[in-house]
């Protein structure tokens, strides 16, 4: 039964590693196949169905991956305000400029082309998160997009995974007490007033946030500055509502009940139809709190994994521990076949196999706090390949973190926020003054805690996958065996591993030059690699929300291909979409070099350190000749766009223009001072001036350059409304070959003998992210 379990998921996973699209044909010729070579007995009967199994996992996934597909909005409606009814399916939470953010479920009368789950942002004065369900909305929205670059967070798979067909923002928001309201609705409206009436009672509590996000699992109030203390510690599971919650709960119910049943006028232990009774309870409980908590796809994943472990504690039909975890595994794929594009399916599902593996074959039997220190230690070092694959590290605070964290959370802060949870139930909303001393008083304690621990300076523990495998079959290695010399051998040579591939963290060797264009959206950031050198023209841009390239894109891309220093950083001018995020990037890879066209608009140290670009020599990137030009500043005037430093990469022949955001007017000037620029003999690339705009790209620039190739960076459907058709078409004209980040995600450029080759890098994504219906690559709206 287990490997039949097992085949099922293997087929689930296959798909939605992303290689290739929903396989029909595949499936079809898969099945006749298995039954050709059933009819003809060529195979054992285990093996069919082990093959039936993972055919029939492979075609399940596909179901779904086909439905997702279908319900997203229809290309040509695209920018059109839209009127639409439905009622809200997530509670509503501020965003970034005074926002409000939501997600819309359509009811049954919606537009043809529409799909029917919806994350909308309601801007203006009349704002309120007090949001009508149902409602009547006019909306105007766009397809489901997202930067796609070689590492960092794609969100495009995060709104596919949430089954969200599109995102868009909202004009106006009615009431309608006329619609339609099922079972749903009512729920979300029922938990809406809930997380209002809690926020009402807390209000003055100074950690109202996270008692919001782990009583309700509404994060909607938790800041930067929380999620930043919560990665650097490792506890980002803490505020989302998973197993260790419910396990709590059912936990606190079963020991509860069980001390309950023992109090009965019956001998010896419990009778079969009392363990069952009690079971049928823990689950209640369990289901109670995941429905207060929102009923989230972790929380229904946990809801099931605690369901099944509960039944194996109290006796039930299951033999193992392992074919628990495999039944959980196959409940889990078949109820929710896209749970392996969650990366907490990968941490969920590995921390209980690694528990599991750790506490079956660990010799002897420790005491409580031994055993959190073990269980900590092997899942810290456990899941490190797993994160090591998602392009993440293992915060090194985390295994203190955790290791205080959790007994913490089990024995005081839990019990605690239940117990408010039912007062709030029974009292409509209501919380006594020492309520909220004593909450104050518990969180308060852990959360300084984890302040402090995120405040000491540590690697960031990212690691290859082949070392940190070695690693967690080291450490696993040493926490089972009693031998101590064996253990002091393995923890030397984890030690070892660790230090060497610290002082060896050096840029990747690049034979031939590569050129980056990031996806950044709205902004602008190139890298040049060549050798064991590099060059980063600009860092992307930063918002209010607290969202910057540097921390989303670059860090993690410049990661994934092996670039972990920077020789020299360009800033072509102060404009936030080209300076985002620059002290993060300044600590995180302490550039050699710093030039700016406006050294003074930056800030911190990047200001005193940086050099200014005019009259700067030529350099080298590796073999790539990198040339500086700055207008001079009595042609340009106070216009920063025209200040923007300018560079010339040249090599074998072939050269690319980074001009930053300079105008028709300084494009004249550029031409001027470089004719090679037009007299060339090799090829030229061109990333657009201003992403496009149409006060950039003269047609004489245009018509003058004539560029083989032309890269725009822009946001997809911008409201700038970048790369202007005129400019397209002037490009176009030309007989350049156009591209566009907002829809080929990052551009990688390989400069040889012959020219450049090029990669879109959204190409090669999963097919949710290259579906075909995309739009034309020549505009981003």
């Amino acid at each position: 039964m287990g490997t039949r379990i097992a085949a099922f998921a293997c087929g689930v996973i296959i798909l939605y590693s992303g290689l290739f699209t929903p396989p029909w044909v595949l499936l079809c010729t898969g099945l006749a196949l298995i039954v050709i070579a059933a009819r003809r007995r060529l195979l054992p009967t285990p093996v069919v169905l082990i093959l039936c199994c993972l055919l029939a996992g492979l075609a399940w996934s596909s179901l779904f991956a086909q439905w997702r597909l279908s319900d997203r909005l229809d290309p040509a409606l695209e920018g059109q305000p839209l009127t639409v009814s439905g009622y809200l399916c997530s509670a509503p939470a501020p965003g970034a400029w005074g926002s409000v953010r939501f997600s819309l479920c359509l009811d049954g009368n919606r537009p043809s082309g529409v799909p029917g789950r919806l994350r909308l942002a309601w801007y203006g004065d009349d704002t309120t998160l007090a949001v009508p369900t149902p409602m009547t909305a006019t909306v105007v929205l766009k397809r489901p997009h997202g930067v796609v670059n070689p590492g960092g967070f794609r969100y495009e798979t995060w709104l596919f995974r949430k089954g969200y067909g599109a995102t868009g923002s909202v004009r106006n928001v009615l009431a309608n007490p006329d619609g339609s309201c099922g079972l749903a609705c009512h729920y979300h409206r029922w938990r809406q007033r809930l997380v209002q009436s809690a926020d009402a009672a807390l209000d003055g509590t100074d950690h109202k946030a996270l008692a919001l996000s782990l009583l309700l699992g509404y994060r909607g109030q938790l800041d930067n500055a929380h999620w930043d203390v919560l990665q650097a510690t490792g506890t980002v599971h803490l505020v989302a509502i998973s197993g260790l919650h419910l396990g709590l709960v059912a936990g606190i119910t079963g020991f509860l009940l069980r001390g309950l049943f023992a109090r009965l006028p019956t001998r010896g232990a419990l009778l079969p139809g009392q363990r069952h009774g009690i079971w049928l309870l823990v689950v209640a409980a369990a289901l109670g709190y995941a429905l207060l908590a929102g009923f989230t796809v972790p929380t229904r994943r946990a809801m099931l994994m605690v369901a099944i472990a509960g039944w194996l504690i109290l006796g039930g039909r299951i033999t193992g521990a392992w074919q628990a975890w495999l039944m959980a595994l196959g409940l889990v794929l078949v109820t929710d076949p896209l749970g392996p594009l969650d990366q907490g399916f990968w941490l969920s599902f590995g921390a209980v196999a690694i528990l599991i593996l750790m506490f079956s074959r660990l010799h002897g039997r420790p005491g409580p706090v031994m055993a959190l220190v073990l269980a900590q230690a092997a899942v810290f070092a456990g899941l490190w390949p797993i994160l090591a694959i998602l392009g993440q590290g293992a915060a090194w605070a985390g295994l203190l973190a955790n290791i205080v964290a959790i007994p913490w959370l089990s024995l005081l802060v839990m019990p605690l926020l239940l117990g408010v949870g039912a007062i709030l139930l029974v009292t409509g909303g209501f919380l006594p003054g020492p309520v909220h001393v004593v909450l104050d008083a518990v969180l308060g304690s852990l959360w300084w805690v984890l302040v402090q621990l995120a405040q000491i300076e540590l690697p960031a523990g990212r690691l290859p996958v082949w070392i940190a495998s070695i690693v967690a079959i080291m450490v696993l290695l040493a926490l089972w065996l009693p031998e101590n010399r064996f253990r002091l051998a393995s923890s030397g040579m984890t030690v070892l591993l660790l230090v060497l591939h610290g002082s060896t963290s050096h840029t990747r060797w690049q034979p031939t030059p590569r050129i980056w264009v990031w996806d950044v959206g709205q902004g602008l950031s190139v890298l040049v690699h060549h050798q064991d050198q590099s060059l980063l023209y600009d860092t992307g841009p930063e918002s209010a929300s607290g969202y910057n390239a540097v921390s989303e894109v670059l860090r993690p891309s410049l990661e994934r291909i092996g670039v972990n220093t920077i020789d020299t950083l360009v800033v072509s001018h102060g404009d936030r979409d080209h300076a985002g995020g620059l002290s993060e990037l300044l600590t995180q890879f302490r550039p050699g070099r710093i030039i700016a066209g406006e050294p003074g608009r930056l800030s911190g140290d990047a200001a005193e350190a940086a050099e200014p670009c005019r009259g700067q020599s030529p350099l080298l990137v590796g073999q790539v000749t990198v040339s500086f030009w700055q207008a001079e500043q009595r042609l340009t005037g106070a216009d920063a766009n025209d200040r923007s430093c300018v560079l010339i990469l040249a090599y074998a022949g072939h050269q690319v223009l980074l001009p930053g955001d300079i105008s028709r007017i300084t494009e004249q000037q550029l031409m001027a001072d470089h004719p090679g620029l037009a007299g060339r003999a090799g090829e030229l690339t061109v990333v657009a001036p201003h992403h496009g705009s149409k006060t950039s790209s003269g047609p004489k620039f245009v018509n003058g350059l004539a560029p083989e190739r032309v890269i725009f960076t822009a946001g997809y459907r911008h409201r700038y409304g970048h790369p202007h058709p005129d400019v397209v078409a002037r490009y176009h004209d030309a007989g350049s070959e156009l591209l566009n980040t907002a829809t080929s995600g990052a551009l990688r450029l390989d400069l040889g003998q012959g020219g450049a080759d090029i990669t879109e890098w959204r190409q090669g994504g999963s097919f949710w992210i290259r579906a075909p219906e995309r739009p034309s690559p020549i505009r981003s709206e």
